[in-house]
């Protein structure tokens, strides 16, 4: 892989770090509700305890990356590595239903983990001589290692107990943490920062200037339809490949299949296919492949319908996720890096909970039929023509 080869060596430890964090982290995930319920801990409880998991790692979004522009993005993904293996800690001591350490190791966890993406992302745009394109292409491919390969290796070594899983967690943040930040204390060693580095020109020659308040509201309603959109998979889908194929395992194979198409072709086509093309244009594209996602699942065909909507939906989460990253990479001011990555996280963040609630909804009320799949093909189509909205830009250097 070029790009590889031709990063940074501080980028290649980054990826590193999003591989087999990422690995670890999926280790964990999936199986936090069944260890929770196995220690006599309420249902109730439960889904308490994991949805604040989840509010912890999104809700502080904007606040991440306002901690990013004014601190740095080391200093701030070595607070998210040490969170992390403080709550993982906290969660070992936290057997037996132990509220307290319980409650305090799932917001460690979520904290450090909104510390540590918001800044190891901004870190890899900001790498010089390679495009905030390729890295984030690269990144996504790392992290669907992780989402493919994590739940199944957590599933064969959680009979040996979870303690292994949190310990699993626990050796690869504090080795990659500390193996990043002596490389930043070697490198700062050798040399010194640019300060007030100018902005990067755009594709045309011209200065890159930060966009305005008019032209990031529609990014930002971007950012939350594509979530919206998104976490149908979640609410939605599960229940109505169950009814369309009788097989419980319907989703499963839905989301191996996915993770499988993003990890073998995400970075080909980013960086080869669609090379040329602006990132408007990739949202664009990926906007309209939800809809026909979507519309496959219209005639409720059982497996036909459901293996047809893997590709589509696939290609519409690789060409929207990193373009909406990369367009607000672009539109940022100079050292704002951060703050603009952050609010696209607090868009996906609001995206998610309005997407699961209106799924509840339209789950409740629909009574079969693909009027809801209609109104997502029409969703998506409308994003696409919000999508024009945008400024035509070319992806740049931070």
């Amino acid at each position: 892989m070029n790009a590889w080869r031709e990063a940074s060596p501080t980028a290649r430890l980054l990826l590193v770090a999003v591989l087999f964090t990422g690995l670890t982290t999926f280790m964990f995930l999936p199986l936090l509700a069944i260890e929770l319920t196995a220690q006599g801990i309420p249902a109730g409880r439960t889904g308490f305890l994991v949805g604040l998991l989840a509010f912890s790692g999104q809700a502080f979004s904007l606040l991440t990356g306002l901690l990013v522009d004014r601190f740095g993005a080391h200093r701030v993904m070595s607070a998210g590595f040490l969170l992390r293996v403080v709550g993982y800690v906290l969660l070992g001591f936290g057997g037996g239903g132990a509220q307290a350490p319980l409650v305090a190791g799932i917001v460690a966890v979520g904290v450090g983990g909104s510390l540590l993406g918001l800044s190891t992302k901004t870190l890899l745009v900001s790498q010089e001589g390679t495009d905030a394109r390729t890295m984030l292409a690269l990144r996504s491919t790392f992290v669907n290692v992780g989402v493919v390969a994590g739940p199944a290796l957590g599933a064969a070594v959680y009979p040996l107990g979870f303690g292994w899983i949190l310990a699993a967690c626990v050796l690869s943040h504090l080795v990659l943490g500390t193996r990043l930040v002596l490389r930043r204390s070697v490198t700062a060693s050798r040399s010194r920062p640019a300060a007030g580095r100018p902005p990067a020109p755009a594709a045309d020659g011209a200065p890159a200037t930060p966009w305005t308040l008019r032209q990031w509201l529609p990014l930002c309603g971007l950012g939350v339809a594509y979530w919206a959109i998104y976490s149908q998979l979640n609410v939605l889908l599960p229940i109505t490949a169950n009814e369309m194929t009788g097989s419980t395992a319907a989703i499963s194979v839905v989301f191996t299949a996915n993770g499988l198409l993003v990890v073998l072709f995400q970075y080909t086509l980013l960086r080869h296919v669609f090379r040329r093309a602006t990132a408007r244009t990739l949202l664009v594209l990926g906007f309209l492949a939800f809809a026909c996602a979507y519309a496959t699942l219209i005639p409720l065909a059982g497996w036909y319908s459901l293996l047809a909507f893997v590709v589509p939906v696939t290609l519409a989460e690789m060409l929207i996720g990193p373009s909406l990253d990369e367009q607000a990479v672009n539109a940022a001011a100079t050292r704002r890096t951060g703050l603009a990555l952050g609010a696209m996280s607090a868009a996906g963040a609001l995206g998610s909970l309005f997407g699961s609630s209106a799924g509840g909804y339209l789950l409740q009320t629909a009574r079969g039929g693909g009027e809801v799949w209609l109104l997502l093909v029409g969703s998506s189509l409308a994003a696409a023509a919000i999508c024009l909205l945008l400024p035509k830009v070319r992806t740049r250097h931070v």
